[in-house]
């Protein structure tokens, strides 16, 4: 018996470690995150927060259980993360919940990465997300109605920063204005180049160079490195920075990353619907979640997301799985045409969800939702002449479901 039972334990080791190494990189993510919020910056002198000192604690404990060298402080810990990545050793996470490559900081802008953010909403410990869902319901408490509600949503997502001069537009309401005020901030320091905020023209996000010295704001030299919080845009040949930063406010990252990042393709898929005359609407409580109705096929879902890691956007839909028999996930063009994003989405949901869950992009959400629709019409009608033929005790539980 001896012989049988040691070598599940010496199984069970490695197994565990690996478990104890992707823990240690979601709690790392975490940390980032947290440090790098503005009211965090004083948090790399002594004494350290409890939170950033448990994280170089256990990254230390981990380093030296494994042989290598740890970081002796938090600013080393973050200078680190820079170029940790995922699927080093020391953490080993699995390839199913992050690409591998994929590291916490931007080695440019020395900022949390979008993978970063992910990680860090991710699970119960989960906070950035969390956090901008938060802020979004006590929004739609104060508004009071649907209505005024979207109107403040489209104009958090249509104005990620607020200048001075933007209040004396023709389009300013000052109605919306007085719901949405609150969520803004003034810009950090962290966010400032010589002086100056530096959106980028593409995704509006705050955008920062190596070095963080930009001799010339506006036309950047081509070979100069540029970071923008979106990550994915292409360089644009000229920026347009913001003079004042002390006069303009931004929303908070946790909004930036998971409302107004994704809101370009919220509009679109919206706007296929609205073409194809698909009635739509927004379900309360969540971040980009709609209700797609006059499909002439029951009731359906659109959640629409701009997620870098399929694994986690899989681990997040498997932990709050849609309330219809499908739902269509879009996500953009460009996502959804990277080499292995859709077989990684699929693979990493659990089973009984893959068939429920129908990964599209805006240009395909159409076609998507009438063919799967009229599949789902053609499977209910074959399954019910199939249950009349068959007795009820031989039915299966599939067939019912159909």
């Amino acid at each position: 018996m001896a012989r049988t039972t040691r070598p599940r334990k010496d199984r069970a080791r490695p197994a565990a470690a690996a478990g104890a190494g992707t823990e240690l990189y979601l709690e790392l993510a975490r940390t980032v995150a947290a440090l790098a919020e503005p009211r965090s910056l004083r948090s790399f002198t002594l004494p350290y927060p409890g939170f950033a000192q448990r994280a170089l604690d256990h990254t230390v404990m981990r380093c030296l259980g494994i042989g290598r060298t740890p970081p002796r402080s938090l600013p080393e810990l973050w200078e680190w993360c820079r170029s940790m990545t995922a699927d080093d050793p020391l953490f080993d996470v699995p390839s199913s919940l992050v690409t591998r490559g994929a590291t916490l900081v931007t080695p440019v802008g020395l900022m949390p990465t979008r993978t970063c953010l992910e990680l860090a909403s991710h699970g119960p410990a989960g906070q950035v997300e969390t956090e901008a869902r938060g802020l979004l319901a006590e929004l739609e408490g104060r508004c009071g109605s649907t209505e005024r509600y979207r109107l403040c949503r489209r104009f958090l997502a249509d104005h990620p920063v607020v200048q001075q001069e933007d209040r004396h537009t023709r389009n300013w309401s000052r109605d919306v204005w007085a719901k949405v005020k609150e969520l803004y901030q003034p810009l950090p320091e962290s966010l400032r180049v010589d002086g100056v905020f530096l959106p980028c023209p593409v995704c509006r996000l705050p955008a920062l160079p190596r070095g963080r010295t930009l001799p010339t704001p506006t036309r950047p030299a081509a070979d100069q490195e540029i970071w923008c919080e979106g990550e994915e845009c292409l360089r644009p040949e000229r920026f347009e920075p913001i003079r004042d930063p002390d006069l303009a406010l931004i929303l908070p990252r946790s909004l930036r990353a998971y409302l107004v990042l994704p809101h370009p393709v919220e509009t679109a898929a919206r706007n296929a619907l609205d073409s194809a005359g698909i009635r739509h609407e927004a379900r309360p409580g969540h971040l980009s979640a709609h209700h797609v109705r006059d499909t002439g096929h029951g009731p359906l879902e659109m959640h629409v997301y701009d997620r870098l890691q399929p694994g986690l956007l899989a681990a997040h839909l498997a932990q709050s799985p849609p309330h219809t028999h499908r739902a269509f996930i879009v996500v953009p063009e460009r996502l959804a045409a990277r080499d292995g994003y859709r077989a990684s989405f699929t693979a990493a949901l659990p089973e009984p969800l893959r068939p429920r869950l129908i990964l599209t992009t805006p240009s395909d959400l159409v076609r998507h939702l009438t063919t799967r629709a009229t599949e789902s019409d053609h499977t209910m009608h074959t399954g019910t002449a199939h249950r009349r033929s068959t007795p009820a005790s031989a039915r299966t539980e599939a067939e019912d479901d159909a």
